[in-house]
């Protein structure tokens, strides 16, 4: 697919997700409410992404305070569906509900793993945060889908922030310890050969094992900031050269971006992620002016707009910054490089586990 086609997919795309939306046949209460007090209909407006500029940016109070049964489109009524929840550390979480997409996001994930290092039938560990997050059935599903078995460890990332916001770092490194104790034990006795965790827990786990040494072949890793010399350090020391090591940029509001792991050397380690297009898209916004997008090469804040039937979310502004990056013969889109938190030059971010 040329990055022409790529395009002109995501437009026809978009036209199809705005019709679904804003129709009252099928659309949701919240944005059947929202195009009334606007005062026009974006499905009249709507043709391509750069029309996108005309929705003002997605506030994550939304996801707070409105009921969530005010974002099931009409075509979904009846149906239960599964709460996901993001954030969190101080007040209320924000939270997406859903019911297929986790399962189509992960499955196309799927494709683009080797074999070779993520074998099918194999069976996944996950360490990292369970319990109200959409990773937890992600996972599950991602194995399921490959044909293998999950074991899990679950953290509380939110009460690792805390305490690392109180000063509490003596505890942390317990609960830390805690947790890689338990990753110890899965990877020591039960067959596992592929690892989803964050970076910093990672580092952890080898400290203690050797990853390829028990059998883990691929490493499918999430966090935010994770500068070239981590990424090279994580492949070469953490993963010995052996363990393939896969790192993704993604959350409960966009699915996942994919990076292209065996391309990370010759990049000098510098990881570029590609958003899930159709189903989502990824553009580097000046901070000062958000209708602006970035230059190749320029950093600049990361706004996020996803596309499902499920969930319509136009230009949310994602706390992270990162640079603009050339579409590739895989992806032919726009990718974002060098991740990190908005503003982490100019002040202290708490990351926590991630």
């Amino acid at each position: 697919m040329t990055a022409t086609q790529a395009h002109d997919a995501l437009n026809a795309h978009l036209r199809d997700i705005i019709q679904w939306h804003f129709s009252p046949e099928t659309g949701c209460p919240f944005w059947l409410d929202w195009k009334e007090k606007a005062g026009w209909d974006p499905r009249e407006k709507i043709r391509s992404t750069e029309d996108l500029v005309l929705f003002d940016h997605f506030q994550d109070d939304w996801l707070r305070d409105e009921k969530n049964e005010r974002f099931v489109p009409k075509a979904y009524a009846g149906r239960p569906f599964n709460v996901f929840e993001t954030g969190g550390t101080t007040g209320l979480p924000k939270q997406r509900i859903g019911w297929d997409d986790y399962k189509h996001d992960y499955e196309q994930f799927s494709h683009q793993l080797e074999d070779e290092f993520f074998p099918k039938g194999g069976n996944w560990l996950m360490l990292g945060p369970t319990g109200p997050r959409r990773l937890r059935l992600a996972i599950e599903h991602l194995a399921a889908y490959r044909g293998g078995s999950t074991y899990f460890v679950d953290l509380d990332p939110r009460w690792v922030k805390k305490l690392i916001g109180r000063g509490q770092i003596d505890e942390v490194e317990r609960y830390q310890k805690h947790v890689i104790d338990q990753g110890v034990e899965m990877v020591k006795h039960r067959n596992i050969s592929c690892l989803f965790t964050t970076p910093k827990l990672l580092e952890s786990l080898a400290e203690r094992v050797s990853l390829p040494g028990c059998g883990i072949k691929g490493v499918f890793c999430g966090g935010t900031s994770m500068t070239p010399q981590t990424v090279r350090f994580l492949v070469e020391e953490v993963c010995e050269n052996k363990t393939r090591f896969v790192p993704t940029y993604g959350n409960t509001l966009m699915g996942l971006a994919c990076s292209l792991p065996w391309e990370l050397p010759q990049k000098n380690y510098s990881v570029t992620y590609y958003a899930p297009q159709p189903r989502a898209i990824l553009r580097i916004v000046d901070p000062k002016d958000t209708a602006v997008t970035r230059g190749y090469g320029e950093y600049g804040r990361v706004e996020l707009t996803t596309l499902t039937r499920e969930f319509f979310m136009p230009r949310f502004l994602e706390r992270d910054e990162a640079i603009r990056r050339e579409p590739c013969e895989r992806y032919p889109w726009d990718g974002v490089g060098d991740v990190r938190p908005f503003g982490a030059m100019e002040k202290k971010v708490i990351e926590g586990v991630y």
